[in-house]
């Protein structure tokens, strides 16, 4: 299965109870169809004592499954906390969007949709036209507002 169809097949599921392990979310999203992996991603400090960060993923076998899934497991309860669940999104890089190490107009994501081609730039000086000789004024067309308040009728 290629990386996209595997993506639109798994569904993320957040608000976890820490009594919720992968048995019982495998268990509780059976029901919609063969699951092939179900993953609870630990702590990122080794000394927490939380056994998972709140939150999993499920991905099944047909992207059909986990549509359903998301319809009826959006909202319900499991454990005694209200779940969200949704479809999953793709992992960002580390070294992409906020919370990276790098500037974000250095990032390829970001040059990739804000960047303007050598030839767009050209055109768009050659629609400005040549610069005039004159600066234009700032005060022109303001010569009736040197006294304050309304206008004598």
């Amino acid at each position: 299965m290629t990386d996209a169809a595997r993506l639109k097949a798994t569904v993320y599921v957040g608000g976890l109870d820490n009594a919720v392990n992968e048995r019982i979310l495998t268990d509780a999203f059976l029901p919609f169809g063969e699951i092939a992996d179900v993953s609870i991603p630990k702590p990122e400090l080794p000394s927490s004592p939380d056994p998972h960060r709140g939150f999993g993923y499920v991905e099944f076998e047909i992207p059909g499954d986990a549509k359903e899934a998301i319809d009826n497991m959006d909202q319900s309860e499991l454990f005694g906390r209200v779940i969200k669940v949704a479809a999953a999104k793709p992992q960002k890089e580390s070294n992409e969007g906020l919370g990276s190490k790098t500037a974000i107009w250095t990032q390829e994501s970001w040059l990739a949709k804000h960047a303007v081609s050598e030839e767009d730039r050209m055109a768009t000086e050659q629609s400005k036209g040549p610069p005039s000789e004159t600066p234009d004024d700032p005060m022109q067309g303001l010569e009736g507002l040197d006294v304050a308040g309304p206008r004598p009728a």
